[in-house]
C-alpha cells in the first residue's frame, strides 16, 4: 500500500461499509434513514461480513479480495439498478426521489468496487514491472556500464612502498 490512491480507496470502502451498517441497522428497526433502504436485509448482512474479509484482502493487495468485492457489489447493487431504475426508465415512468437516491448510492458502491479492482490490477502490474525514472537511467544503461569498465581496465596504477 504505497500509493495514496490505494489508501483513499480503502478509506472510501470503510466509510461506505459504515454507511451500509447504519442503513441496515435502521432497516432492522423498520425506520427510514433519510430515504435510504436496504434492498434485501439478509443479503445486506451477509455482504457486510463479506466486505470485512474483502477489506483485509485489499489491504494485503490480494487480487482475490478485489474480485470478490466487485462480484458481491455488482450482484447486490447492480441488481437493484437494473430492476428498479433501468426498467422504470425504459418503460417511460418517472422515478421517485427515494428510488433516485438509492440508485445513486448503488452507483457509488459499484464505482468504489470498480476502482478498487482496477487499483489492484494496476498495483499488480507495477509490482511485476517496476519503472522508476530516477534510477533506471543508471541501472539500465549499458553504455555507462561499458564506459566504466573500459576506464577501470586502463587504470593500472601500482603503488610502490
Amino acid at each position: 500500500m504505497k500509493s495514496l490512491s490505494s489508501w483513499l480507496l480503502v478509506m472510501f470502502m470503510g466509510m461506505f461499509w459504515i454507511f451500509r451498517i447504519v442503513v441496515a441497522f435502521q432497516a432492522q428497526y423498520e425506520k427510514n434513514f433519510g430515504g435510504f433502504i436496504t434492498f434485501n436485509l439478509t443479503v445486506e448482512v451477509i455482504l457486510l461480513f463479506l466486505v470485512i474479509v474483502c477489506m483485509a484482502l485489499v489491504l494485503r493487495r490480494n487480487i482475490i479480495g478485489g474480485i470478490i468485492y466487485l462480484g458481491a457489489y455488482g450482484y447486490y447493487f447492480g441488481g437493484y439498478i437494473v430492476t428498479n431504475s433501468l426498467s422504470s426508465l425504459i418503460n417511460g415512468e418517472t422515478l421517485s426521489m427515494s428510488v433516485l437516491q438509492n440508485t445513486m448510492v448503488a452507483a457509488v458502491g459499484l464505482l468504489i468496487a470498480l476502482f478498487v479492482f482496477f487499483d489492484l490490477l494496476i498495483a499488480r502490474v507495477r509490482r511485476r514491472d517496476p519503472k522508476d525514472k530516477k534510477t533506471d537511467w543508471y541501472f539500465q544503461n549499458d553504455k555507462y556500464d561499458r564506459k566504466y569498465d573500459e576506464r577501470a581496465d586502463k587504470n593500472e596504477y601500482r603503488n610502490y612502498w
